[in-house]
């Protein structure tokens, strides 16, 4: 386990010179870059280029958004191939040949252009709701990519190597960053004054999503400022809160390209935001067990768990599962689709003790995420762990459907607070991948970091 110091701006150790991911800095090291960005003029509105994450882009919204505007996003991080490349079977590296002739028509059609000198971009996101707005804002810059044992870049979830290898081929084709990943960081308050200062100023763009989101991006050139930002950053580290799998791309591509001089491979595309100013929400992140029905996944439980009905709609079922996890025991929400909820709770202390691994700290044996995978999915239910076997949704609603839509079981969970994923991460530990959802999460479009330019 690691030994450094928690997340507050106290300075951590780096690796040594030998290590794959040393970086020559104490802390967080965050350079400007020449932005690729939409030119309004050749978009139907900025809005409709845009795209949430990769990860989160179910088949219906991407068709969706395939079709809000031909040069929406979502064509390079979601590539298809023309028919004319698919041949009888379209694999993945025709699909990043594709996206990779798509970023080059654009740039040369003027669609994507890039800004005239380097920056660091300021970057705001206004959600409306019923009650207060939410707001956060950060800074979008290229961040130098260093591995676990730097101690600099702290992951708190496990990744799944197919995804890794498909994002790698993607950024290796396309050579281009095409989405920033979010992290988060405890700074002094001196990058926090430019943001602060910038958004004073009248921004680069301005655009509302069909989310109700209202999107700013600011250019922060000032050496000044520039300099300013370095040294607030210099004594942080971060914590990854979306991107997991991407981050490892950056480690794969930096090691690929070690033999680079002042590799662009070294950096990599993020929106560092202070957690300090502007705290972000976490959310669980929903399984449906597309092979398992309720009724069999229900009387393969034995009586090492306490199951009752509670009453729907799912509101309702989920305030009971909030209720539940008031008294820290395990709790999970299970439905088929069909308006009716079981809650599933208070699991047999010799079942965890005799399924969950004891190599790791406590708080990490009692985690919703820890305990469903060790126990149910691995001990009880015994599924593998590939997509057609789980799916993971980040709404309930959208379990709730999907689960119906299969004939599967949804399995809902409580989302897990944000210090007891930052003291695992400090502590090396990781949780279970797609144990939480951190948001708002950056769109997709507004900004991209193509490698050509530096």
């Amino acid at each position: 386990m690691s030994s450094h110091r928690a997340e507050s701006g106290a300075e951590p150790s780096a690796g040594g010179p030998g290590d794959p991911g040393h970086v020559a800095t104490a802390g967080l090291s965050l350079s400007p870059f020449r932005g690729l960005r939409y030119v309004p003029d050749r978009v139907g509105t900025l809005a409709a280029v845009t795209s949430p994450p990769y990860d989160v882009v179910d088949p219906d919204r991407r068709l969706d958004l395939e079709t809000a505007d031909p040069h929406n996003i979502v064509r390079l991080i979601l590539p298809r191939p023309e028919p004319e490349d698919a041949g009888d079977r379209p694999d993945r590296d025709t699909r990043y040949r594709h996206a990779a002739r798509l970023l080059a028509q654009w740039r040369q059609q003027g669609v994507l252009t890039a800004d005239p000198v380097p920056a660091l971009y300021v970057y705001e996101q206004r959600l409306h709701g019923d009650g207060p707005d939410t707001l956060q804002r950060g800074l979008i810059g290229a961040l130098a990519v260093s591995g676990r044992e730097a101690g600099v870049v702290l992951p708190h979830e496990d990744v799944m190597p197919r995804p890794v290898a498909d994002r790698v081929g993607l950024m290796r084709t396309t050579r281009a960053n095409l989405e920033p990943l979010l992290l988060t960081y405890r700074g002094n308050g001196g990058a926090a004054d430019v943001i602060e200062r910038t958004v004073r100023q009248e921004p680069l763009l301005a655009t509302t999503t069909s989310d109700g989101t209202d999107h700013r991006l600011w250019a922060v050139t000032d050496p000044t400022d520039l300099a300013k930002v370095t040294r607030d950053l210099a004594t942080c580290r971060a914590l990854i809160a979306d991107g997991h799998h991407r981050w490892e791309m950056y480690l794969r591509l930096q090691r690929e390209h070690r033999h680079l001089p002042r590799s662009p491979w070294d950096r990599g595309l993020v929106l560092l935001v202070d957690t300090a100013r502007y705290p972000l929400a976490v959310r669980a992140i929903h399984r449906v067990l597309y092979r398992l029905p309720l009724d069999r996944a229900l009387a393969a439980l034995g009586d090492h768990w306490q199951v009752k009905d509670v009453p729907g709609p799912l509101d309702a079922a989920l305030h009971a599962l909030a209720d539940a996890k008031h008294s820290d025991a395990n709790a999970f929400l299970l439905t088929a689709g069909d308006g009716t909820y079981r809650l599933l709770s208070d699991p047999d202390p010799a079942l965890l003790a005799d399924t969950v691994r004891t190599d790791r700290p406590e708080e990490w044996r009692r985690l919703d995420a820890t305990v469903l995978h060790e126990t149910l999915l691995d001990h009880t239910w015994r599924l593998p762990d590939g997509p057609d076997d789980i799916g993971y949704l980040h709404s309930a609603e959208a379990a709730e459907a999907e689960a119906a839509r299969t004939g599967g079981t949804a399995v809902l969970l409580h989302p897990v607070e944000e210090r007891v994923v930052r003291r695992l991460a400090e502590q090396g530990v990781t949780m279970p991948r797609k144990s939480t959802s951190f948001g708002p999460k950056p769109a997709t479009g507004l900004v991209l970091r193509s490698l050509d330019l530096g």
